[in-house]
Order: structure tokens, then C-alpha cells, then sequence
């Protein structure tokens, strides 16, 4: 992507709700991200090189307010927006145990789901602006008055989704095309990079000279 010129991600994805008011088939806009996941790659650097992006705001709330907005202004029905909340980012494959998902509700958190963080990471070290679209398509397990969560469930509503999901990505699109907004993400790695370019591997700087070319 960095090497085609991507500049911003929309990150389109299905999520458990953690909170009574966060109803399947809603659309959440996450700025937060909580990390549960253990044996995923979460960055480019390493082999002789170490970078340290700051990641406190993970989320570009530019490009998060382009891709709210673009929702809102479409007045999908049966669809509730929710600007901000925290992400959950599970490993799984397995969904959550009702002792996790009362222990993240506990946490104040949204949703949750598999795939965001890791995303998230890495773009923030290719200098991509990211944003994700949480799509609601269950109440994980902790709820009392709704069964378990199951792979029929998902699948069933996130059918539902998908062609609001695609309306909300091609007017997000539409207004990142006539006005792309400004993102801190794309000079994230300008004081991130600790070690002497120099002294860089070459076979290294090589791998990594779609995100380092700038700099080099």
C-alpha cells in the first residue's frame, strides 16, 4: 500500500457490542484500542533498526471524522452511529468467555473483536492515516437476554451490514477525495527512529524502503 501511495486506511470490520446501548447492526467509529492479542507481528522495525511511534491518540481523528460524518449523512436505517469508544482487540480464534467480556465491560470498554490493533500499528508506522468502522453484529456473551454469540449470528447480521458498509465507505472515499483532511500520522516515524540511519543493515533499510525512503 505504501509503495502505491496509499495515504489513508478505512478499516471496515464485525465486533462484539460491550455495552447495552451499542445494539447489532450499529456502527461505532472506535479512537481507542485495548491490545489482548499474543502472537501477532505488530511492526515493520527490528533487524537492526528500532522505532518508537507514539500511539496514545491510535486512531487519526481526522480521518475518523470524515468516515463519522460520512455515515451520519447517509441516515441508514436501522443503523445507530457512535463516534468514539474503545476496541477490544482479542486473538482468538475462539470468542470471548462471559468472565472476558464482563472484564472488559468492566474496563468501560465498546466492542470487540480480532483483527483492528495490529492494523492500526502498522499503518501508524507506515505513516497512513487509520481509521476503522466497527460493525455491531452481536452482543458478544455477557448479555442475559440474548443468546450466545455464534458464527451463524455474525454471518447473519454481518450480511446486513455489508451494503451499508459499502454506501459508508464510498461517501467516505467521495469526501477524502474533494477534501483530504491533515494527519499527524503521516510524520509519525520523523522523531520515531532511534537507531543512526547509517548504521542500519543494509539488507534492512532495503526491506523497509517504502517507509524509510524519506528519511533516508
Amino acid at each position: 500500500m505504501k509503495k502505491l501511495g496509499v495515504e489513508y486506511i478505512i478499516s471496515a470490520s464485525a465486533v462484539g457490542s460491550l455495552k447495552e446501548e451499542v445494539k447489532p447492526l450499529d456502527m461505532v467509529v472506535p479512537d481507542q484500542f485495548i491490545d489482548r492479542t499474543k502472537n501477532r507481528i505488530s511492526t515493520f522495525f527490528g533487524e537492526g533498526i528500532v522505532a518508537h511511534i507514539t500511539f496514545g491518540d491510535p486512531v487519526c481523528k481526522n480521518l475518523a471524522q470524515v468516515v463519522a460524518d460520512a455515515i451520519a449523512s447517509l441516515n441508514l436505517p436501522d443503523v445507530n452511529l457512535h463516534r468514539g469508544g474503545t476496541y477490544v482487540c482479542m486473538e482468538g480464534p475462539a470468542f470471548s468467555t462471559k468472565a472476558e467480556s464482563n472484564l472488559y465491560r468492566s474496563w468501560g470498554a465498546t466492542v470487540i473483536g480480532m483483527t483492528n490493533l495490529q492494523e492500526a500499528k502498522l499503518a501508524r508506522e507506515a505513516e497512513i492515516a487509520y481509521a476503522t468502522m466497527a460493525l455491531v453484529t452481536d452482543y458478544d456473551c455477557w448479555h442475559p437476554d440474548h443468546d450466545s454469540v455464534t458464527v451463524e449470528m455474525v454471518v447473519a447480521n454481518l450480511h446486513r451490514n455489508a451494503v451499508n458498509a459499502q454506501k459508508a465507505i464510498q461517501e467516505a472515499v467521495r469526501r477524502l477525495s474533494a477534501n483530504p483532511p491533515e494527519s499527524e500520522a503521516h510524520s509519525a516515524l520523523k522523531y520515531a527512529i532511534l537507531t543512526q540511519l547509517d548504521r542500519v543493515p543494509a539488507i534492512t533499510k532495503q526491506k523497509l524502503e517504502a517507509i524509510l525512503q524519506k528519511y533516508i
